[in-house]
C-alpha cells in the first residue's frame, strides 16, 4: 500500500467565491514549505481489503495562525475521503505572511491511495463499484418540519460518516444566495449511517433542503453548475 501526499493548487473557499477572490492561491511548492505538521494518514482497513483505490482532492482553507480552518472534499471514494478529511484538520502550517503581518491562505491537497504491488494481482477488476452495490446508502432520520410547497428547495451533497455525522457538504443545484441558510437547516438533522453488512460505513447523499421563501437576493439564478463550498 502506499499513499502519496501532494499539497499545493489552488482550490474553492467556504466562505464563498467573493471572498475567496480575497485570499492568496499558493502554489504546490510554497505550501508544502509553509507545512510543520502531519498526522500519519492510514489506508482505512475496509477499504484496502475491499481493493478500493484513487485519489481523493481535498481544498484547504489555513487561518492566519496556520491551523486550517476548513477542509473540503471535492472528489474521491467516501471511504478514502472521511479519512483524509480526518487527517487534514489536524494540519499545521507556518503562518504565511502579507505585507501586513499573517493572512489566510488556500490550497488544495491530493492524496493517491495505491495498493501495493504485491497485492494488485488480486485487484477485481470492478472492485469499486462491486463494494457499492454492496452498500445500503445512508438515510434522512429527522428532516424538515412544515414545509411548504411554496418552500424553495436547495440540493446538497453530504459526507455522512460512519457514526451518522456530516463531516463535509457541498451545493449542487438551487439558489446560491439561500446555502447559508440550508446548511444552518441541515444542522438540526438526523441521518442513519450507511452500511456494508453489519459495518457502518461514511457515505455520500443528495438531499434537497427546503427553505423558507423569504426572497432570494436580486440577480441569483436558480440552476448552477456545483459550487464547491464545504463546511468549517
Amino acid at each position: 500500500m502506499v499513499l502519496a501526499c501532494l499539497p499545493g493548487l489552488p482550490a474553492v473557499s467556504p466562505q464563498g467565491i467573493e471572498e475567496l477572490q480575497q485570499i492568496p492561491e499558493l502554489g504546490a511548492k510554497q505550501a508544502s514549505r509553509l507545512l510543520l505538521s502531519q498526522d500519519s494518514l492510514q489506508y482505512p482497513v475496509l477499504a484496502k481489503v475491499n481493493y478500493i483505490q484513487g485519489r481523493v482532492q481535498v481544498q484547504l482553507v489555513v487561518a492566519p495562525d496556520g491551523t486550517v480552518a476548513s477542509a473540503h472534499v471535492l472528489n474521491g471514494n467516501p471511504l478514502l475521503a472521511a479519512a483524509v478529511l480526518g487527517s487534514v484538520r489536524t494540519w499545521r502550517y507556518r503562518p504565511y505572511v502579507g505585507k501586513g503581518g499573517p493572512i489566510s491562505f488556500r490550497t488544495k491537497v491530493d492524496v493517491n491511495f495505491i495498493i501495493g504491488r504485491k497485492e494488485v494481482n488480486l485487484i477485481p477488476a470492478q472492485a469499486e463499484s462491486d463494494f457499492r452495490r454492496q452498500v445500503k446508502p445512508p438515510e434522512v432520520l429527522t428532516g424538515p418540519e412544515n414545509v411548504s410547497a411554496a418552500d424553495p428547495s436547495v440540493r446538497l451533497r453530504l459526507l455522512v460518516s460512519d457514526k451518522g455525522k456530516v463531516m463535509d457538504l457541498e451545493f449542487l443545484k438551487g439558489t446560491p444566495s439561500l446555502f447559508e441558510r440550508a446548511k444552518k437547516i441541515i444542522k438540526r438533522w438526523s441521518f442513519q449511517p450507511a452500511r456494508w453488512g453489519t459495518l457502518t460505513v461514511p457515505w455520500y447523499l443528495d438531499v434537497d433542503v427546503p427553505v423558507d421563501n423569504t426572497p432570494a437576493q436580486a440577480g441569483s439564478g436558480s440552476q448552477h453548475g456545483p459550487l464547491r463550498l464545504g463546511t468549517e
